[in-house]
């Protein structure tokens, strides 16, 4: 098992994580409008719809590994490609992050099956977990699918505590995010930087 590996994932994880989408910002708009509460357990429903994705991730490229090491390879350079399409939309897209605090109230389980349906219905996410998972397999003894579903966990229990952190600390994040003018570029930049050193990361591991 190569524990390095494993702590690469944990760090990259979390720099995509804390990356502006519409998840934590959705996390942040539910933080500011009905306090932390409402914060966290939009986050557990978010975070709970990753299990699915990482099945079907789990489950296909294991089947794929099985069957020919070119066509893993093959995944690989797909999944790096992908990654510097994502870091060109990044670069072409407005440097606006908005923030309207406009969420209405609900209770905690409507809050929580929302948040879920918003990350399992997005098939952006798999295609994503397709390029980002197959690079920081980590044994070669161990079975794929056990691997893959570890580094899915390892990416939910990450999210939910950084999304924890937001909702808790939302009202200061929202004031710097109105009151910095520069950070939409500055993050957009890091954006970038962050999808194209993944990518080479996968490609040559």
């Amino acid at each position: 098992m190569n524990y390095e590996i494993l702590i690469s994932f944990i760090g990259v994880s979390m720099l995509l994580t804390l990356m502006p989408g519409p998840d934590i910002l959705y996390v942040l708009m539910q933080s500011i409008s009905n306090g932390k509460k409402h914060g966290i357990i939009t986050a557990l429903g978010l975070v709970s719809g990753i299990i699915i994705h990482t099945s079907l991730v789990a489950f296909g490229v294991s089947a794929l590994i099985k069957q020919s090491e070119s066509l893993f390879f093959g995944l690989k350079v797909f999944g790096a490609l992908y990654l510097l399409f994502l870091a060109y939309k990044s670069i072409t897209e407005k440097e606006v992050i908005e923030l309207e605090a406009n969420v209405s109230k609900i209770n905690s389980w409507k809050l929580y099956k929302r948040g879920f349906i918003m990350n399992v219905i997005n098939p952006k996410v798999s295609i994503f977990f397709l390029a980002f998972f197959p690079g920081f397999l980590y044994s070669s003894s161990q079975n794929t699918v056990i691997q893959f579903y570890v580094l899915g966990f390892i990416f939910m229990a990450q999210a939910l505590l950084i999304f924890s952190v937001v909702s808790i600390i939302s009202g200061q994040l929202s004031n710097y995010l109105k009151s910095h003018k520069t950070f939409p570029k500055n993050i957009k930049w890091f954006k970038v930087l962050i999808f194209v050193a993944i990518a080479f990361f996968i490609l040559f591991s």
